[in-house]
């Protein structure tokens, strides 16, 4: 447990000159991280750091001395730990686990020389950034170009200058775009929106018999709540205020195709990140990246879902911190379940898969005996090589979102971490379980939650 212990300012002081180090003005680097210390800043500008030292034949008087340093630095304990060493007489080996001032890592580590031997730093494994709070996503676009149309010479629109410059507005509107301001709503042109009623018309005549009932019982919301026709484009605010209210899901407009890093960061906070453009006129069945006819017709309904709402941020959940092998591999996972994902039902295969509820053709294929069809097992899944060109060879096919959420969240729990996280639906914020008082406060938290469900229960009966 984290404990902080009042200092004495004017020693402090006293051992920075004999250390030969200045006060460090607030934001300057420290010259620890030159000098290849093992530690961690931290963004408030404190160093968590891992200690090893010895003391040696000195007893109580050397632990008493050890601990006088921390005291002195107002070093933040979170773990002190001692034990006799068994190959040295009266010695005593002691593992720290503490938080100081970033400029303070070498006055620390020159006190503990001389009261301690053999005074050792080893680095907490470091983790890439990712967003704590909902207002962090405003950094979560970063964008994979593969498939703009300004440098891909295959897509449809690239001959295009209309098209293209119809695209640098939406661009705009997705990068000017902050947490909490208004979603934008867009005035879609006619021929924009002759594509959508193409598009709305073709794949809704096949959602009866290919779409799995979760999706069917959306849509027909979708329908009666949020425009959803063949001769209009729905606006993402409409959209997204309807999903907030059924599984606490909203979208944000997003420039492009992201990098699986970013999207499914968004995913933990219960955001989607949604395009509002719309593919091009010359090849409505087919669009080489994310459009709107993709987001709106094969997402949305599903994220409507509480199940499959839950599914989707357990993925983003499990992406937060994780090394760039596990995110190619999360976003593997999310390619085989979420946009490209089939489930039993009643019998029969249904599709679920954004992916699919959003192409025709295969939506058509993914259900007919061509393909091969395999049980989902996240162990599996997450390295199954996929196809982003043509039809996928192998589908994976749920018993059930249930089941598929339980087998993904296991799944989570074998990604290596050094902490543990928690999704704070009251502050839209990430917790980072690495202390016990963070614990113990969840903790305190679900036990009230707990007791409000007996009450209903005693009521109940």
């Amino acid at each position: 447990m984290k404990t902080e212990v009042a200092g004495a300012p004017g020693r402090g002081a006293n051992l920075r000159a004999e250390a030969g180090q200045e006060e460090a003005a607030p934001g300057t680097e420290p010259a620890e991280q030159a000098d290849g210390l093992a530690w961690q800043e931290e963004e408030d500008g404190r160093a968590a750091l891992i200690l090893t030292f010895a003391l040696r034949g000195v007893g109580q008087a050397g632990l008493s001395e050890a601990a006088k340093v921390f005291e002195t630095l107002e070093a933040g304990i979170q773990h002190f730990e001692t034990r006799r060493a068994e190959n040295a007489a009266g010695e005593l080996q002691c593992f720290v686990k503490c938080e100081v001032p970033s400029s303070d890592v070498s006055v620390l580590l020159n006190a503990l020389r001389r009261v301690a031997e053999d005074v050792k730093t080893s680095r907490e494994e470091r983790v890439p950034w990712f967003p704590k709070k909902i207002r962090d996503l405003d950094k979560c676009h970063q964008l994979i170009t593969k498939y703009e149309p300004d440098l891909d010479h295959d897509h449809p629109g690239y001959t295009d200058p209309e098209y293209r410059k119809r695209r640098a507005f939406f661009t705009d509107l997705a990068f000017n775009y902050k947490e909490g301001d208004p979603l934008p709503r867009v005035e879609y042109t006619a021929q924009e929106t002759a594509t959508w009623r193409e598009v709305y018309r073709k794949l809704s005549s096949l959602y009866p018999t290919h779409a799995c009932k979760q999706y069917l019982d959306a849509f027909q919301q979708l329908e009666t709540c949020c425009g959803y026709q063949e001769d209009s484009i729905p606006q993402l605010q409409d959209v997204s205020r309807f999903l907030k209210e059924r599984t606490g899901f909203q979208l944000r407009p997003a420039a492009g195709l992201l990098s699986p890093r970013d999207f499914l960061a968004s995913l933990a906070f219960r955001v989607f990140q949604s395009t509002q453009y719309i593919r091009h006129s010359s090849s409505p069945m087919h669009s080489p990246e994310p459009d709107c006819c993709h987001e709106l017709l094969g997402h949305v309904p599903m994220l409507a879902d509480k199940e499959f709402a839950q599914f989707s941020q357990d993925i983003g959940l499990a992406s937060l911190g994780s090394s760039d092998v596990e995110i190619e591999r999360l976003a593997t996972l999310y390619w085989f379940t979420i946009e490209f994902g089939l489930c039993k039902q009643n019998g029969s295969i249904k599709a679920y898969g954004a992916g699919l509820l959003s192409s025709y053709g295969e939506l058509v294929y993914a259900l007919s005996n061509k393909p091969e069809h395999r049980p989902f097992d996240p162990e599996l899944t997450a390295v199954h090589p996929y196809q982003d060109q043509t039809f996928q060879p192998v589908y994976f096919v749920a018993e059930n979102f249930e089941d598929a959420k339980a087998k993904l969240q296991k799944y989570a729990l074998k990604i290596k971490k050094p902490f543990s996280l928690r999704y704070n639906p009251f502050t839209c914020s990430i917790e980072v379980l690495n202390t016990r008082q963070k614990i113990k406060n969840t903790l305190s938290q679900m036990k009230e939650e707990l007791k409000n469900l007996c009450f209903a229960l005693e009521k109940m009966s």
